[in-house]
């Protein structure tokens, strides 16, 4: 293709691999942050993130938004503590001591809060 046919179409494309760049410019505040911002995922954090969720879901934990808590929905909330006895279930014999004994504890409390919850 040649010059004058991308230029008739109003755009050029401009090969810069391998070029030197400058730092990309810092992320706006009100951007929410993007992949490399965030930290890595383990087994616990996505355990602890899972039960955080299920506290949210009872109306334990306030929302992020408004700091209030949120109205409760023990459906969901029982839902992801059923998806946490799967993971439990699922990962069974593979899981290091503090993980085993992480989960352990999080459905012991989420069972107590749960059973609190929908009296």
């Amino acid at each position: 293709m040649s010059d004058e046919a991308s230029e008739e179409k109003g755009f050029k494309i401009v090969d810069r691999r391998g070029e030197e760049t400058d730092a990309p410019s810092p992320q706006p505040a009100d951007e929410p942050p993007g992949p490399a911002d965030l930290p890595g995922i383990d087994f616990a954090s996505f355990s602890l993130s899972l039960a955080t969720s299920a506290l949210y879901h009872m109306g334990l934990v306030a929302d992020p938004e408004t700091g209030k808590p949120s109205e409760p929905n023990l459906p969901v909330a029982r839902q992801t503590i059923d998806t946490l006895e799967m993971l439990q279930s699922k990962t069974q014999g593979n899981l290091t001591e503090e993980e085993q004994g992480l989960l352990v504890n999080l459905l012991t409390e989420l069972r107590m809060r749960f059973v609190e919850a929908a009296k």
